[in-house]
């Protein structure tokens, strides 16, 4: 349900220390009773990783590593071994209800009369979820490790060329046709700045074409403070993230095409950059 044994071990907790504090008298299944607790507690810590989002990156690194330094590796082995590192991955990109729908019917076995008013939702529209689920989890291609190193390479490339003024450089990551989208928040920071008249009259921007727009990209990032850029995984891939003083101010979302960067994405919405998801590399 979570992807994450730490947090899994939290839930587990938590059920635990409600079912302390109820009337074993008034639980009739307590099978039945301790699925539903836990799965909505699954269900609330995956909607508050949202929220989160609002927290200083510094404090999601030094989360991170403690996750990382309290993690098991056998235990993790063994999560991978079970559900599958392929699945585990596709799971996160389904919405809190489609994911509970889909593992608690699909790999748990949870009839739909039982996994609706879990979510909250008819056994008609967990039904629904489930579905829709299953068709993302079946068709969603899957990101290997590989995949993703080859991701973060381009992109570590695409930040050295930005960083030493590397034309060329930026030009060999970049599709020759890639376009650069700059959302109406993308004015002032000083790392994406381009045709700040249309920015600055509250316009979302759209430049076709890496020669049209790289080289100012340069221009504009020149006098930025390499602390404050991190490569990151952003909803699935890899991408930037600028974070003065911990606090996050902007995304670069890339796609990628034969290890080339085909579209850039810069969001500074603060609304948009808290439906992100975010783990900092």
């Amino acid at each position: 349900m979570l992807g994450s044994l730490t947090e899994a071990d939290d839930a587990v907790q938590e059920a635990w220390l409600r079912l302390n504090d109820a009337d074993a008298t008034t639980i009739a299944n307590l099978g039945g009773w301790l699925t539903t607790v836990v799965s909505r507690v699954c269900l609330d810590m995956l909607r508050g990783r949202k929220i989160r989002r609002e927290e200083s990156i510094g404090e999601q690194v030094n989360q991170s590593r403690l996750t990382s330094q309290r993690a098991d590796p056998e235990s993790d082995a063994l999560l991978a071994d079970s559900v599958g590192v392929a699945l585990l991955v596709v799971l996160d990109t389904l919405a809190p209800a489609e994911r509970l729908a889909f593992v608690l019917h699909d790999i748990f076995a949870t009839p739909f009369d039982e996994v609706g008013p879990i979510i909250g939702r008819s056994s008609t529209a967990a039904k629904q979820l489930a579905s829709r689920a299953r068709r993302r989890v079946r068709g969603a291609p899957v990101r290997s490790e590989s995949g993703r190193a080859r991701q973060r390479a381009v992109v570590d490339a695409f930040l050295k060329a930005l960083g030493t003024g590397d034309l060329q450089g930026l030009l060999a990551v970049l599709d020759p046709d890639a376009v650069l989208h700059i959302d109406a928040a993308s004015r002032v920071d000083g790392v994406v700045r381009v045709d700040a008249p249309a920015a600055e009259a509250g316009q979302a921007r759209e430049l076709r074409g890496a020669s049209t727009w790289a080289a100012q990209m340069i221009a504009l990032s020149r006098g930025l403070p390499k602390r404050f850029v991190q490569s990151a995984v952003i909803d699935g891939s890899v991408g930037v993230i600028l974070a003065p003083r911990g606090k996050l101010v902007r995304a670069m979302v890339f796609t990628f095409c034969d290890d080339r960067i085909t579209r850039v994405e810069s969001i500074a919405d603060p609304a948009r950059l808290r439906q992100l998801e975010i783990r900092v590399l």
